[in-house]
């Protein structure tokens, strides 16, 4: 298997054979894609925006609701630092697993570096201790060198920001805790969580 990502842990803790359908037997379920393209959209304008290309066309295409949440963006403190890279792919090891995933945006200032994950819905409940939080911090830790590192979330829905900062003590917490989850992971057991299955999209297949 490739780099584990976030939203594979995620899977397994909600459902172990949720993931088993999805990951390892590769069962692709059809879900409604207007679920997923406000934020798509969003995404992929600050991309280019953030490239320097120019995205004036495309503006005038949001909705108004859009417009508004992009506006928050190109406002938003931790946006306008200085770029780095976007979309921006990144992995690193722990014991004989991989895992890893992809940034919104890198930025930076004289100071600190700066990983940027823009939601246009709710941030996790709990984003300390969220495996994208994890595994971002973790990867970034290992391939920056910096002394200041910074997880911010960008909550569009409320527009306000919500940082996670890197310390030597929570990377240390942070890598027995996926540490202990993948050793979860690497199984051939995979039992159904029924708790799970009101809204999930392979429901059918568990009766």
């Amino acid at each position: 298997m490739s780099d584990f990502s976030p939203y594979m842990l995620k899977t397994f803790k909600e459902c172990p054979k949720k993931f088993e359908y999805k990951y390892i037997k590769k069962i692709i379920m059809p879900q409604k894609a207007s679920n997923f393209e406000r934020g798509k959209k969003i995404h992929a304008l600050a991309n280019y925006y953030l490239q320097g290309i120019d995205i004036t066309k495309l503006e005038t295409s949001l909705l108004p609701e859009e417009a508004a949440i992009w506006q928050k963006l190109k406002n938003n403190e931790f946006f306008n630092k200085q770029y780095v890279k976007s979309e921006y792919t990144l992995s690193a090891k722990i014991k004989n697993y991989w895992i890893g995933g992809r940034l919104d945006a890198l930025m930076q200032d004289e100071n600190c570096y700066y990983i940027l994950d823009y939601k246009t819905g709710a941030i996790p409940p709990n984003p300390e201790f969220d495996f994208q939080t994890m595994i971002y911090l973790y990867c970034a830790s290992k391939i920056l060198n910096t002394t200041c590192l910074k997880f911010v979330y960008i909550d569009l829905k409320n527009n306000e920001n919500k940082i996670i900062e890197f310390s030597k003590d929570r990377m240390t917490e942070y890598e027995k805790t996926l540490s202990d989850m993948l050793d979860k992971m690497n199984t051939t057991d995979f039992p159904q969580n029924s708790d799970a299955c009101r809204f999930c999209e392979y429901n059918k297949l568990c009766m």
